[in-house]
């Protein structure tokens, strides 16, 4: 926590050369949607993407957080909203998963919004508890099928963590309970704490324990390393099958919003993010600024749909 806020106020105590406000955009202040609570990384990355629009532009850029639903309320009135570049989606990669977890949705996740910018993407990572004796993804296989029934996991409920260890179990057919949690918080506790002594959680809840001790990294879940943990292997480096379980935050805006203006939004956005200082701040808090055109970011949220909905249907989950 100490680390956001030393990076919220390095945001405000540096400026960014001024630079010439588009000729009719933003006309007033612009909304900014979270779909989730106050506090959270994508409460943070907002309002420091918030804060650099407000100085690049000349108007305010102000946070507003809708939770509820897993992202699904925010989410639906951002879609909902006038196309003029006045209302922003600052996205958490729930947005791919949750067309496979929920039978219906109030919004389309690919037609409903024109993507603006991948701000910063992070791993997931599979922890133990420092008592826990395995040392390595094999050797917590061998201890939970060696004690059927004795092992449980932690992992916020329905998010790609939880998705994560379920295919895990899944696929493995390990006696592992999933014990659910609403916030990764309580989650990280529980599993310093022994009481659930396996945790899936993403890097940039778990790294601060992960550095103190308290928990043991085994793997991230992911296709490379992370630059925060790089002696951490991947799955597969592990020896076991393969995984792509990055996690991203990006803002998006309703579809048909014009072309110019998300051009422009995209510019001010991946400038304040790519900052030295800024990147080496979030790379310390599990998180990686990511160069990445608007197409790109818009086949990625195409691709991750088709991904997480194989993900989900080999975890065991059904639509609800």
């Amino acid at each position: 926590m100490v680390a956001w806020v030393r990076l919220i106020v390095l945001l405000g105590l540096t400026m960014l050369t001024a630079c010439p406000a588009h000729a009719a955009y933003p006309e007033r202040p612009v909304r900014v949607i979270v779909a989730f609570a106050p506090g959270g990384a994508v409460d943070v990355v907002a309002r420091i993407t918030a804060q650099k629009l407000t100085e690049r532009l000349g108007q305010s850029f102000y946070v507003e957080n809708i939770a509820g639903a897993t992202g699904n309320i925010g989410t639906a009135q951002a879609a909902k909203a006038t196309p003029d570049g006045h209302t922003l989606l600052v996205a958490f990669s729930s947005h791919v998963v949750n067309p496979s977890l929920f039978a219906k949705l109030p919004y389309d996740p690919v037609a409903d919004f024109e993507p603006v910018a991948l701000a910063v993407i992070a791993a997931n990572v599979l922890v133990v508890t420092s008592s826990v004796e395995a040392k390595t993804v094999t050797e917590l296989i061998a201890l939970i099928r060696a004690n059927p029934g004795k092992f449980s996991y932690a992992a916020t409920t329905n998010t790609q963590a939880h998705l994560l260890g379920e295919q895990f179990r899944h696929t493995l057919g390990l006696d592992l309970v999933h014990v659910p949690f609403n916030g990764a918080g309580p989650a990280i506790t529980s599993i310093v704490g022994g009481h659930t002594p396996i945790g899936f959680a993403t890097l940039a809840s778990a790294i601060s324990q992960i550095e103190a001790g308290q928990l043991r990294a085994l793997a991230v879940l992911s296709k490379s390393r992370s630059k925060a943990l790089p002696s951490v292997p991947t799955m597969a480096e592990a020896g076991r099958p393969p995984v792509d379980g990055d996690v991203w935050i990006g803002v998006l805006a309703p579809a048909t919003t014009p072309a110019a203006i998300a051009d422009l939004l995209h510019r001010e956005i991946s400038t304040a993010l790519a900052r030295p200082d800024v990147e080496k701040l979030l790379i310390e808090q599990g998180l990686a600024t990511v160069n990445e055109t608007r197409a790109a970011f818009g086949q990625r949220i195409k691709d991750e749909i088709v991904l997480w909905r194989s993900i989900v249907e080999t975890s065991g989950n059904k639509p609800k």
